[in-house]
């Protein structure tokens, strides 16, 4: 399993990379690994409002369906189209390629709030 440094982590197993005012969200390599092979992934829409831990996407994998968390509150600036026909990404790439939305923070202190990358390794290696 991954866990790259730069980004932080959420309880609900997504991860945030910021710059600036924006953010990159996308899932961890441990929740691609639970879900198995993602079949489909329903993007949030660009413009919609969040708030920070409320469901906003959703992946259907051979398993089960899954929500996707935003770890912030903000605004969805940006989705990634290419899930909608390669969802597979997700799988391959979850901190690349597979990024599933870009969002404006609207509170950028609420990143201090989510874990750094030794925090969420304990938290999924400890259950």
């Amino acid at each position: 399993m991954q866990y790259p440094d730069d980004r932080k982590y959420s309880r609900e197993h997504e991860w945030i990379a910021v710059t600036g005012d924006t953010a990159q969200v996308g899932i961890t390599d441990y929740a691609q690994d639970a879900l198995g092979d993602v079949v489909y992934v329903q993007l949030p829409d660009v413009g919609l409002d969040v708030v920070a831990n409320a469901s906003c996407a959703e992946v259907e994998s051979t398993k089960s369906v899954s929500e996707i968390y935003s770890p912030v509150s903000g605004t969805i600036t940006e989705v990634n189209e290419a899930l909608t026909d390669t969802p597979e990404l997700l799988n391959q790439d979850p901190y690349g390629d597979g990024w599933v939305f870009t969002i404006k923070l609207a509170d950028p202190g609420e990143v201090d709030a989510l874990m750094d990358a030794a925090a969420y390794q304990q938290l999924v290696e400890t259950g």
